[in-house]
Formats: C-alpha cells, structure tokens, sequence
C-alpha cells in the first residue's frame, strides 16, 4: 500500500446539478440537515489534530457541489495556509465558478477539477438534470476563466455513459491536443444509480484508448503519482489523458485516500461500506482528541483489507449511498 495522505472532504451533500450517475432520479435523497454538516470551525479542527498528525498532507474539496457552501473561500484559505498542507485541490462542476476563480486562486487553491460530460449543450443537459434554461455555457464560462486565472493542471473530468455521452470521446480528447488541460475519462459506476447503471453499463478504457490510438497514436501509460489515473498522451499534444478503471482494471492496491463526508463520516474506501467512523457525533459528544486519533490511525492500519479489491467488475446493488451522499 502506498502511504495514506490524501483526504478527500465534501463540504456539502447539496448539488446544484443532478447528474444521472451522482444523484438518479428517482433516488430518495435525504439532504443533511444544515446542523448536522461540519462547521468550519469542526473541519478546521479535525483537519488539524486528527487527520494531520497522523498523515494527511493532501487534501481535495468535494461535494456535492463545494461552491454552494458559503464558506468554501475561508475553508480554502484556512486549509491553504497550514503549514502541513502539501497539496490542496477541488472538484467541482464549474456552474458558479467564473465569479469565484479568482478568490479560490487569492485563497490559495492551485489545481481543480472540473466535470465536463460532454460537449453539446443538449446531451450536457440531459446528463446533468436541466429543466429549462441550459447549463453548459456557464460551465464553459468557468472553464474559460480557471484557465486564465492560472489554474495548472486543469483537469476535465468525463464520465463515460454508454448510449449517452461515447460517441464524444474523440472530441473531448482533442482538447488536450492545444491546451495544457488534463482529461479524466472515468468508467460509469454502480454507486446508487443501479437503474440507470443496468441500462446502460460501462465502456473499459481500454476501449476508449483504442478510439483515440486509432486517430492520433497514444503514448505508453503511466501512474503519476498516488491517484486512480493511468497517464497517456496524444503525442505533440500540450495536456494528457488519464483513464480512471475503476470497473476493469482494478487500482486498490495503489489507493491512497479516505473520503470525509460533509456530516463527520470518515470513509476508507469508496466501493466499501465498512469500517466508517462517525467524526461529528464524536467530537460533538465530547470524545478526547487524542481518541479520535487513535480511531483513524487504526482505520488506516485495517485499509488494505477493506479496499473492495475482489469485487466483480460490474456489481451492483452494494452501496447505501449515492455518490452525492459519500463526497465523489
């Protein structure tokens, strides 16, 4: 196993999208109530004499949609600012993001991660949940201006949805091909859309790989870093392309991440539901810091026997959660 150090914290279940795969219709979602969520001061605190002294140096906001929440700006700087933070990041979907890049930038944050399904304005709002109005521009609008602020690398997240989105593989990998921005092309998963998921299915990367080799060539993969990503590149192309397989080519034993859940649950693994440790009602009843320390130091030594890696590729029916709930 590589060293755990990476905390993925979603500051909010609330979306201001619906995107089939995150939030199905159809799902009974049960929003956090506003006082159930961790406060600022509550992460702060936790993110400073929990998650720190026993290893987390890197750290990811989540959601939900993390620009929804107030605050997100102040936690951004606080977590910015410690001296243990080695690397801050966030995904978000871009809809509020041209009037809020420039402050996250000021505030410290270097690199994000935007969701970007598609291309065409019609399918992005069927992938999306739009009723009315469409979203893409603004989403664009936020990419546009991340990229002028300075954002680097600038990651494109593309989850592929069979019958859906495929046939746009080619035109969101031409994005590289001029750019310094990073394409994520994830394969569809089984987390709370179960209807959908049997619908559809998923297409291995492999695949996708194939499409693009046969068009432009395509480098030999490799990892960088501690992430899900396997790395390729158009040869000549300023960004890359990295393939997240989390359905056919199994990466748990590189994982090195646990996920924080906007109400104080801390997750080991995404596709494993056990072992969480509730935070808030800890912290909030009075528990010693000192113990919550020593709950998260032994979650991490059990890890690697909780990483779902003997899962069969295409399970479903699993996850109590929807990907909302547990913070992407």
């Amino acid at each position: 196993m590589n060293p755990i150090d990476y905390l993925r914290i979603s500051l909010v279940d609330r979306c201001n999208f619906r995107c089939q795969y995150c939030m199905p219709e159809g799902a009974d979602l049960q929003y956090v109530l506003q006082q159930n969520l961790l406060t600022q001061d509550e992460l702060m605190l936790l993110v400073q004499e929990v998650f720190i002294p026993v290893g987390f140096t890197r750290f990811r906001l989540t959601g939900g949609e993390p620009l929804v929440r107030p605050d997100v700006v102040e936690i951004v700087r606080s977590i910015a600012t410690l001296p243990e933070t080695q690397d801050l990041s966030m995904t978000t979907n871009a809809f509020l993001l041209a009037d809020l890049a420039q402050e996250l930038y000021d505030a410290g944050l270097r690199r994000i991660n935007i969701s970007l399904d598609s291309l065409k304005p019609e399918v992005f709002d069927q992938i999306t949940g739009s009723r009315g109005r469409s979203r893409w521009q603004p989403v664009w609008d936020g990419i546009q201006t991340a990229y002028r602020v300075g954002f680097n690398p600038l990651k494109l997240n593309v989850v592929v949805i069979p019958g859906v989105n495929d046939t746009e593989v080619l035109d969101l990998a031409a994005l590289s091909l001029d750019r310094e921005w990073h394409i994520r092309f994830i394969e569809f998963m089984p987390i709370g859309n179960d209807g959908l998921f049997q619908d559809r299915g998923w297409i291995n990367s492999e695949t996708l790989r194939q499409q693009i080799r046969e068009k432009w060539g395509l480098t030999e993969g490799q990892v960088r870093g501690n992430g899900p990503a396997d790395v390729f590149q158009i040869p000549g192309a300023k960004g890359t392309l990295g393939f997240i397989s989390q359905m056919s080519e199994c990466f748990c034993d590189r994982c090195n991440r646990m996920r924080l859940s906007a109400d104080g649950w801390l997750r080991p693994c995404l596709l494993n539901e056990t072992g969480q440790i509730d935070l808030r009602t800890a912290l909030r009843s009075g528990v010693p810091l000192y113990e919550l320390r020593q709950q998260v130091r032994e979650l991490l030594m059990l890890k690697p026997d909780i990483n779902y890696k003997d899962r069969d590729s295409g399970t479903t029916g699993r996850y109590a959660r929807t990907m909302s709930q547990i913070g992407g």
